[in-house]
């Protein structure tokens, strides 16, 4: 299982999968499964988190917005504001959802987690929900 050093500015993904995300509270909810990294600015945007389930039997995935996540050094392990229960309600996820801006956008207000298409760009300039980037350019 890979940890996240708190030592190092840079982590390998192999690194993040496999660390425990807690609640508030310090209750593990799951475990990072793997990043989703955008293509073209190289920037994580979700991490697919495992949750549920018993002995390593009928855990679910989901992808959580990488800004509802916050690294604790103390821990060792990743922290949200999001409960199990949040996941369980979460917008229904299929491997379609990641062509899906609406989709996107409800699982961003559900998770209380600003939209990545929000952040400034390199310019310091707002990406712009009204100008999302083309989705379908980049699954190729």
């Amino acid at each position: 299982m890979g940890t996240a050093s708190p030592t190092f500015k840079f982590i390998s993904s192999e690194s993040v999968e496999g660390t425990i995300v807690y609640d508030p509270s310090g209750n593990k909810i799951g475990e990072i499964d793997h990043l989703m990294i955008e293509k073209k600015s190289g920037s994580v945007r979700y991490a697919v988190m495992s949750f549920g389930g018993f002995m390593g039997l009928g855990h679910s995935h989901y992808p959580l917005p990488w800004y509802a996540i916050k690294y604790d050094s103390g821990r060792e392990g990743y922290v949200t504001n999001v409960t199990e229960d949040q996941l369980k309600d979460a917008p229904e996820f299929s491997d379609e959802s990641w062509t899906d801006r609406d989709w996107e956008a409800r699982g961003h207000r559900h998770f209380q987690a600003q939209p990545y298409w929000d952040e400034p760009d390199d310019a310091g300039q707002r990406r712009g929900s009204l100008n999302p980037p083309d989705l379908a350019s980049d699954l190729g």
